[in-house]
């Protein structure tokens, strides 16, 4: 039995490797200018005479790949979090208006910045979209302490994203005509015009966060088996909510300050990365979803990218396309409703 739960696992992440690989070249390979493997190997190892290619990809397409990896594997791994802290497997950063809370308090800063022709910096922006985070993260922990039911927790979250997202709105609206269109593009869910120095940025804070989830492997384990039990294992439950609220607002953040908000990854690809191995074990689960959280925001931004270019479709609203039935999904297949 565990040779046949190894040989899954390595199935599982041979599987998730071998579609971020191919969608990485694919990604790479889609644009105004077509060009062959061989072409783009040549220009990732510096043998390309053509400047023209050489720029696209190394200063265009390349870091906006790299961005939707890291952004979309940190907002997979945000959900996984949540949906233990919650106990609910569709309780993510985007339902429950945390994404939303960031993207608020975010584009007030850039507001305020830009009216002042002031730069708002990578840090600012994570900064800022961490302490809008926090704030609807408090919200919930709030109403959570008030009610019982988990559909009234979740509705509550719905209804803090759309009274956010409608303030976001009205100052997006109101701002220097000249700033309108970035801002708006960037309330709407995108990951392009990244630099390598927002790659930077970004990665250093992901990967900080990440090593936290994976010391907190053993922990989650133990709490998944219910609080009592995580208790008695000498997990200290105060710390480990704390722990756990502070990586999710932290993984979830990075992705808004730089990448706007983002629909359903944060629900869907945990589900499936358990569904794919067959197991809840966190040690595996996070791998998964990081990898998972990459590939689908890989894919989904060749789509929002390809489909109707050169018009460019907000990374949201292709995420939820194909995010959105697998939560019904979820729903309809909970043997125990939560009310």
């Amino acid at each position: 039995m565990n040779k046949n739960n190894y040989g899954r696992y390595s199935i599982a992440f041979i599987m998730l490797l071998s579609l971020l690989l191919f969608f990485f070249i694919w990604n790479i390979n889609a644009g105004s200018i077509d060009l062959s493997v061989k072409e783009i190997f040549h220009i990732l190892t510096g043998g390309n005479e053509d400047e023209t290619a050489y720029n696209i990809v190394w200063e265009i397409r390349l870091p906006r790949i790299t961005a939707a990896m890291i952004l979309g594997g940190a907002l997979s791994v945000s959900g996984f979090l949540l949906q233990t802290f919650f106990g609910n497997p569709i309780a993510g950063p985007f339902v429950l208006g945390i994404s939303s809370g960031a993207k608020l308090v975010v584009a007030l800063v850039m507001i305020a910045c830009l009216e002042y022709s002031y730069v708002a910096g990578s840090w600012l922006l994570i900064l800022s979209a961490f302490v809008g985070s926090l704030i609807c993260m408090g919200f919930i922990l709030a109403v959570s302490g008030r009610v019982k039911r988990m559909s009234v927790l979740v509705i509550c979250g719905i209804m803090i994203g759309y009274i956010c997202s409608a303030v976001t709105d009205f100052a997006v609206t109101f701002a220097d005509d000249s700033n309108i269109v970035n801002l708006h593009n960037w309330s709407m869910g995108s990951f392009s015009g990244m630099s390598w120095e927002n790659v930077a940025v970004l990665a250093g804070v992901v990967f900080v966060a990440m090593i936290g989830a994976f010391l907190l492997s053993k922990p989650i384990g133990a709490y998944q088996m219910g609080e009592v039990y995580a208790r008695n294992m000498g997990v200290n439950i105060r710390l480990f909510r704390l722990a756990l609220i502070l990586l999710s607002s932290i993984l979830s953040a990075c992705v808004t300050a730089f990448a706007g908000p983002i629909s359903f990854v944060g629900i869907a690809v945990p589900h499936l990365s358990k569904s794919l191995l067959k197991t809840a074990k966190p040690i595996l689960v996070i791998p998964a979803c990081f990898l998972g959280g990459a590939v689908f925001c890989l894919f989904c931004d060749l789509i929002a990218r390809t489909v109707f270019a050169p018009t460019e479709l907000s990374i949201s609203s292709v995420t939820a396309v194909f995010g959105a039935p697998i939560v019904i999904y979820i729903m309809i297949r909970r043997k125990k409703p939560e009310d």
